[in-house]
C-alpha cells in the first residue's frame, strides 16, 4: 500500500509533537512493507527529525513557481538618529502603500487569503496526482484544507487530530477570520475519518464531517519500573523540571516562575530547569534575572534525549493553557514523575488525576500550594510518581500502532 502523510508545514527541523506523531507512523508503515512518503511545502532547508527508518521518503514540494503575495510588514525605526529615523517614515509610507495595493487589487485581506490558498492548493493537486497514493493521511486541519481547496480526489483522506478539534477551526486560541474558518470546517467534508486522541472530543467536532471518527491516543514511550526515576533518593540537589516550546501564550513558563520564585528561598535545595526553545527565551532570562534567580533557574535549550532528563528529575511542571495530548506531559508521567497542571487545560485534565498521579491547580494559589506539597512529602512523590508510571502503560507505542493500522486497513478499498 502507498501511503502520503501531509504535513504542510512546521515538519522540516521541527521538532514538537506533531512531527513526533507524524515520523512514528511513517516508520512503522514503512517497517511493515508500506511504501511511505511525507510532503511538506516550506521555503527552507533542512531535515526531518524524528523520522528513523531508511524507507521513508520526504518531500518538500515548494517551488519558487508557487504563486504567493504577501504584505509588507510595517517597521518603525526604534533609534534616534535623525536622517535614519525620516528614512524609516519613507519606508514606512511606502510599504502601506503598497498594501494599500495588494489588498485592493486582490479584494481584500480574505481576497488575498484565497489567492494563497489557491495556488498552493494547485500545486499540492498536481504533487498528488503524480504521486497516485492509495491514502492520504495529513497530520493537521490545516493540510487537509491545503490540499482540498478547489481540489475532488478519489483517494480517501485520514486526518490526525494532535490537538482538540475546535482548536483547528476557531478562533479560540489565535485570530481567524471568519473567511478562514469557514474554510476549515468546509474542509472536515473531504475526510473519509479522522483520529482524536480522547472520545471527549467528539463532541467538538462540527457536522460538516460526516466520516468515520476512531479515538486512537498518542503513543507514550515506556520505562521499566528499575529504571524510573528514583524519588526517594537522598540529593545534594533536586530538580522541577519542564520541557516544552518557550511560548508563554501557551505554556506559561512565566507563570513556573513567578510560583517558584516564591518559595525558592523556603526550599534552597530545589532548583528549576526549563527545556525547549522558542520565541519567548530573551523575555523568560530576563524574568529570572529580575528575580534574582539565575542560580536556581536554568534554560537548558532543546533536548534530544527528554526521557533521560526526566529520569534526572524530581517533579514535572506544565501550566498550559491548553494542549491536545501533550507528549512532553506523558513522557514525564511514564519516567515516573509526579505532574502539576492546571485544571482547566484540555489534554492535562484527561491525564492527570488529582491527587493520584499528580495535581490539578485551579489558579496560581493553588499551583504553589501542591508544588510545596510534592517538595516538602518525599512519600508522596513516590507515590504520584508511581500511579503516573502505572497510568501510562495503555498508551504503549504497540497498543497506538495496532489502532492505527487497524484505521488503514480500514480504509483499503474492499
Amino acid at each position: 500500500m502507498k501511503l502520503l502523510l501531509i504535513q504542510h508545514q512546521g515538519f522540516i527541523n521541527g521538532q514538537g509533537g506533531t512531527e513526533k506523531i507524524c515520523a512514528f507512523l511513517a516508520d512503522h508503515f514503512a517497517g511493515t512493507g508500506h511504501a511511505v512518503e511525507i510532503a511538506t511545502c516550506e521555503n527552507v532547508t533542512g531535515t526531518a527529525v524524528y523520522v528513523r527508518h531508511p524507507n521513508v521518503k520526504v518531500t518538500n514540494i515548494y517551488s519558487p513557481e508557487i504563486i504567493q503575495k504577501h504584505p509588507r510588514r510595517l517597521w518603525n525605526y526604534p533609534g534616534k538618529h535623525p536622517l535614519r529615523w525620516i528614512a524609516g517614515k519613507i519606508r514606512k509610507k511606502r510599504d502601506k502603500l503598497f498594501n494599500h495595493f495588494l489588498y485592493k487589487n486582490t479584494n481584500g485581506k480574505d481576497g488575498l487569503y484565497l489567492f494563497n490558498l489557491r495556488h498552493r492548493a494547485r500545486a499540492w493537486k498536481q504533487f498528488i496526482d503524480a504521486t497516485a497514493p492509495d491514502l492520504i493521511i495529513t497530520m493537521s486541519l490545516s493540510s487537509v484544507l491545503e490540499i482540498t481547496y478547489e481540489n475532488t480526489y478519489t483517494i480517501p483522506i485520514v486526518n490526525s487530530t494532535n490537538g482538540r478539534p475546535d482548536y483547528d477551526y476557531s478562533n479560540q486560541l489565535w485570530y481567524r477570520s471568519a473567511l478562514e474558518m469557514h474554510c476549515l470546517k468546509a474542509a472536515y467534508g473531504h475526510l473519509a475519518a479522522m483520529q482524536i486522541l480522547f472520545d471527549s472530543y467528539q463532541s467538538v467536532i462540527p457536522d460538516t464531517f460526516t466520516g468515520k471518527c476512531v479515538t486512537i491516543p498518542n503513543p507514550v514511550p515506556q520505562v521499566t519500573a528499575a529504571n524510573r526515576a528514583n524519588l526517594l533518593m537522598k540529593k545534594a540537589r533536586y530538580k522541577i523540571v519542564s520541557i516544552a516550546s518557550l511560548v508563554m501564550s501557551c505554556k506559561q513558563q512565566d507563570l513556573s516562575i513567578a510560583v517558584f520564585s516564591g518559595i525558592a528561598q523556603k526550599y534552597p535545595q530545589w532548583d528549576l530547569y526549563f527545556w525547549g526553545t522558542g520565541p519567548d527565551e530573551s523575555v523568560l532570562r530576563d524574568l529570572v534575572e529580575r528575580e534574582g534567580l539565575q542560580n536556581r533557574i536554568f534554560l537548558e535549550g532543546f533536548t534530544d534525549n527528554p526521557m533521560e532528563t526526566l529520569k534526572q528529575a524530581d517533579i514535572f511542571i506544565f501550566p498550559s493553557k491548553f494542549e491536545g495530548f501533550p507528549l512532553a506531559l506523558t513522557e514525564a508521567m511514564a519516567a515516573g514523575l509526579p505532574s502539576i497542571g492546571l485544571r482547566s487545560c484540555s489534554g492535562v485534565n484527561e491525564l492527570i488525576r488529582h491527587g493520584e498521579n499528580g495535581f490539578l491547580a485551579t489558579d496560581s494559589a493553588a499551583l504553589q500550594q501542591q508544588l510545596e506539597v510534592l517538595i516538602s512529602q518525599p512519600e508522596t512523590r513516590q507515590q504520584m510518581g508511581t500511579n503516573a508510571h502505572l497510568s501510562m502503560a495503555r498508551y504503549a507505542p504497540e497498543h497506538i500502532i495496532e489502532k492505527w493500522a487497524a484505521l488503514v486497513r480500514d480504509m483499503q478499498p474492499r
